[in-house]
């Protein structure tokens, strides 16, 4: 079996700094290889896309290229054209020279707005058995837009050879959340608003918006960051115990997730989120300018680059737990994480300060997990003392990106989302959106290098 990936976008920032690194170690794993086909209006030809190719993807030893890079080398085609049309799509399939049952990806790693451009265009081409279509995020602008997409793919492919894609689902620590809560007893029966006092969410990030500023002030944090990623690892905290780890019934408890979580209106929008943009400020001693002056930024559009929303998960299980997804850019310090905070003890037995809540942290990057517990102290031993239970988790290989591209190829959807939950994502975030633009919470500001916008009185 030979498998063939074409590549929509093939010179574009997502294909660069992701798609073909991930590349690098899927080649080996893909019976009877890998052909890879890159498109784009780009004036390149098959040496210049090979080039490309082996700049990103090549792990040298000796001064040498890896083998498997070199076979994914010499098996690269170049197609110039546009996307859209159907012809250049017919060419680029072509050339993936597969058989008609094998595995062919085809993966949009283009700006949004050209999906269903790309969608329509291929209604027009004889499209093989083997074709699976992966999207990239996000999808679509608002909940009309993903709704339109949706049916577009609906009717193109059967839901499962539609992949929209994220890679954060394919994380070591995130997958080890289904390993911790459903293959230990004594974890998942404190997993509840009985024992669990408050969830936190955040992917806070060192660097700022400059480099992707024209894309990113027609996106923002919430956008971009609490719409897709952030939400689905909220389904992998709050779902029920699924039958199995199958497509079907992982994909049936995220979406029970999202539907129970409770619709923002513009009181809960005022009380549980905040919107922020930075000014200028240094991160660690290299000086940022304020987002608002960066090329291509309206400041106008009033586009953040901090979210912060407090979520609630209606159902019996998470009743009146709050879970708070924070994103931000040029913030002081990365920090990835998903945090379970635990309840404080019914009684204090120990005198003195009343014991620091327990607490589990999943660290993102590095992939890391740690327990929090109050033990005896060594000096007094009815004194109680912090101790943490920390664990470094194995690196992935490959790594996310690559782990995507191989399921993708093996027809394994576990790392995407189903059309359902896109749709469900954009009815909690946009009436925050609606909100938002309606002045319901104002755009607060904070230095690049802080923590943040300064914490409320209360």
């Amino acid at each position: 079996m030979t498998a063939g990936l074409v590549v929509l976008g093939a010179t574009g920032d997502l294909t660069a700094r992701y798609i073909l690194p991930g590349l690098a170690r899927v080649e080996p794993m893909v019976d009877g290889g890998l052909r890879l086909v890159g498109v784009a209006n780009d004036d390149l030809d098959d040496d210049g896309f090979r080039a490309l190719v082996l700049e990103k993807v090549a792990y040298h030893a000796d001064g040498e290229p890896d083998p498997d890079v070199t076979a994914l080398v010499d098996r690269v085609v170049w197609v110039h054209g546009d996307v859209t049309d159907p012809q250049t799509l017919r060419t680029a399939i072509a050339a993936c020279e597969v058989q008609d049952a094998d595995p062919l990806v085809l993966y949009l790693a283009l700006p949004h707005v050209l999906f269903l451009p790309v969608v329509h265009a291929l209604a027009d081409v004889d499209l093989p058995d083997g074709l699976r279509v992966v999207v990239e995020k996000p999808f679509g602008e608002d909940l009309a837009g993903a709704v339109e997409l949706n049916a577009a793919l609906g009717e193109l492919l059967p839901e499962d050879k539609i992949f929209r894609v994220d890679h954060f689902l394919a994380k070591q620590t995130v997958l080890n959340l289904l390993g911790l809560r459903f293959a230990n007893r004594v974890l998942e029966p404190l997993w509840s608003s009985t024992h669990v006092a408050s969830v936190d969410i955040v992917f806070d990030e060192t660097v700022d918006a400059q480099a992707r500023a024209s894309y990113y002030d027609r996106s923002g944090a919430l956008r971009d960051m609490v719409q897709n990623h952030l939400l689905q690892l909220l389904t992998y905290v709050a779902m029920e115990p699924p039958t199995s780890v199958a497509p079907a019934d992982l994909a049936s408890r995220k979406v029970d997730v999202l539907r129970a979580v409770r619709t923002p209106d513009h009181e809960s929008v005022a009380r549980w989120t905040r919107r922020a943009r930075y000014v200028a400020g240094e991160v660690d001693g290299r000086p940022v300018d304020a987002y608002a002056a960066a090329p291509g930024v309206d400041p106008d559009r009033e586009v953040e680059t901090y979210a912060e929303v407090t979520l609630f998960v209606d159902t019996w299980r998470w009743s009146g737990v709050p879970f708070r997804l924070r994103s931000g850019k040029a913030l002081s310090a990365s920090r990835r994480e998903i945090v379970v905070r635990f309840r404080e003890v019914p009684l204090r037995v120990f005198d003195g300060a009343a014991p620091t809540r327990n607490e589990l942290r999943l660290q993102l990057d590095p992939d890391r997990m740690s327990l929090h517990l109050n033990v005896n102290g060594i000096g007094d031993p009815f004194a109680l003392e912090k101790v943490v239970l920390d664990t470094e988790l194995a690196r992935q290989d490959p790594t996310p990106y690559g782990q995507l591209l191989l399921a993708v190829i093996e027809g394994d959807t576990r790392l995407s989302a189903r059309a359902a939950e896109a749709e469900e994502g954009w009815r909690i975030v946009e009436p925050i959106l609606d909100a938002w633009a309606a002045g319901v919470a104002p755009l607060e500001e904070y230095p690049a290098g802080s923590d943040g916008p300064r914490r409320r009185a209360g």
